[in-house]
């Protein structure tokens, strides 16, 4: 026992708590605790510095899991680093999420005035959008509550699907004993209630400890039930707008924070299609500090595997991958289709693919089609850089916004014509 142990222990035994005075000491034990806390990685740190100095390696090798990373342009599949736009981003080819390729719905918020309710959702509690400083991205503002839910205006789920949306945090840090969360329900019933057979996910918004990630079920019709917390540390994540990815196959539920899957579960829905609504909640936080902000959020049926639909038909398209506005800088959730394309090239060695990049209407039809053809190229060199796939199997073009599949007059059909495809020549 250290000095800061024997310290603690000598607190609590010297004093009978009266029933009245039981949360000072609760919080004076907590107090001490983070002490001991702070002086046990400061000696842990010292212990490195120490190795360090002697030339000995702070890091151990990573796993198989982890990765390893590599030059950017390396062949090698475990984990290669791409840059992209301001900051450098980790791209890891197992990353396995291949979003749903017929959209169901989609917002942006960008056709909602600062300060209104977005019109494409509902809630028995309340929210605005909102923008940062000069920024023009809108945010959806959550209000915090058990009970408070937000609901997107969607039609019956299909058994196949896949969530994906991005998320802000405000005023999160590790000063405070917060226990704020994000929970995404998958339910059948659509009014303000958890839902009679429900699924839960709880995403840990909370920083001052490592909280992990949260998966449940609740009601009769689930033959397994399930309720279990995944051993996680993502509050680097929350603070860095992370992308949230949900796929839904059936009975099975998988859940990635960025490229790192934390949710694997074979069997976690019913057997029959039951879970038809998607609800958003915002629970714990402290009140005038922390608040919570909703984006791009997309929901779109199938997420199933592009491969076997390349191979047989020998044609694919998807708006599955995502590229910065304007720009032709692959985000980097986009990395699983592509990784799907690199796969059937290298099992039939003879395929060749003509690539073709599709707009919306927003801007003039002369940049659109550049733009288009700088996307179609940008996917061309991933599967280059990253796969090793040989360039003189791969051509590209650009068809700007002459071919819609969909209506440009609303942001869902402008999100279904921004578009690749994969033509086997």
């Amino acid at each position: 026992m250290n000095k800061y142990q024997l310290f603690l222990f000598l607190l609590m035994a010297c004093f009978v708590v009266h029933p009245g005075e039981a949360q000072i000491w609760k919080k004076v034990k907590r107090k001490v605790e983070r002490k001991v806390e702070e002086k046990a990685d400061e000696k842990i740190d010292e212990i490195f510095e120490e190795k360090n100095e002697e030339g000995e390696s702070e890091e151990t090798t990573p796993t198989e899991e982890e990765g390893s990373e590599e030059p950017s342009g390396s062949n090698n599949e475990e984990e290669v680093n791409e840059s992209t736009s301001s900051k450098e981003v980790v791209i890891n080819s197992k990353f396995d999420f291949v979003p749903g390729d017929e959209l169901l719905f989609f917002d942006d918020f960008s056709n909602d005035f600062i300060g209104d309710f977005p019109s494409k959702w509902n809630t028995n509690g309340g929210g605005e959008v909102v923008t940062f400083d000069d920024g023009e991205d809108k945010w959806l503002e959550m209000l915090s509550g058990y009970r408070t839910f937000y609901i997107p205006d969607l039609a019956e789920l299909p058994e196949e699907y896949t969530i994906e949306f991005d998320f802000k945090t405000y005023g999160m840090d590790r000063g405070t004993s917060s226990t704020a969360r994000l929970m995404v329900y998958l339910a059948d019933e659509g009014n303000f209630v958890y839902g009679h057979n429900h699924v839960k996910v709880i995403i840990p918004l909370v920083q001052y400890i490592a909280d992990g990630v949260r998966i449940s079920n609740y009601g009769p019709k689930f033959d397994t039930k399930i309720n279990n917390e995944v051993k996680a540390d993502i509050r680097d994540e929350v603070l860095a707008e992370p992308h949230i990815s949900i796929a839904v196959n059936k009975q099975r539920f998988r859940l990635w924070v960025n490229q790192k899957k934390y949710i694997d579960v074979p069997r976690l829905l019913p057997k029959e299609s039951i879970m038809n609504y998607v609800k958003f909640n915002i629970t714990n936080t402290k009140d005038g500090k922390e608040r919570i902000f909703l984006r791009n959020v997309k929901i779109a049926k199938g997420g199933l595997d592009l491969r076997k639909q390349l191979i047989a038909e020998g044609k694919v398209s998807t708006n599955g991958i995502l590229f910065n506005s304007g720009s032709a800088v692959i985000q980097a959730q986009s990395y699983g289709i592509i990784r799907q394309i690199s796969q059937v090239l290298k099992q039939d060695k003879a395929m060749q693919l003509n690539i073709i990049g599709h707009t919306d209407s927003d801007g003039t039809e002369e940049s659109n089609l550049t733009l288009s053809g700088k996307r179609a190229a940008a996917v061309k060199k991933a599967l280059i850089d990253i796969y090793g796939i040989p360039a003189d199997r791969m051509t590209t073009e650009g068809k700007g916004e002459s071919e819609p599949v969909a209506d440009n007059d609303n942001d869902d059909g402008k999100a279904k014509n921004r578009r690749v495809e994969f033509v086997k020549m």
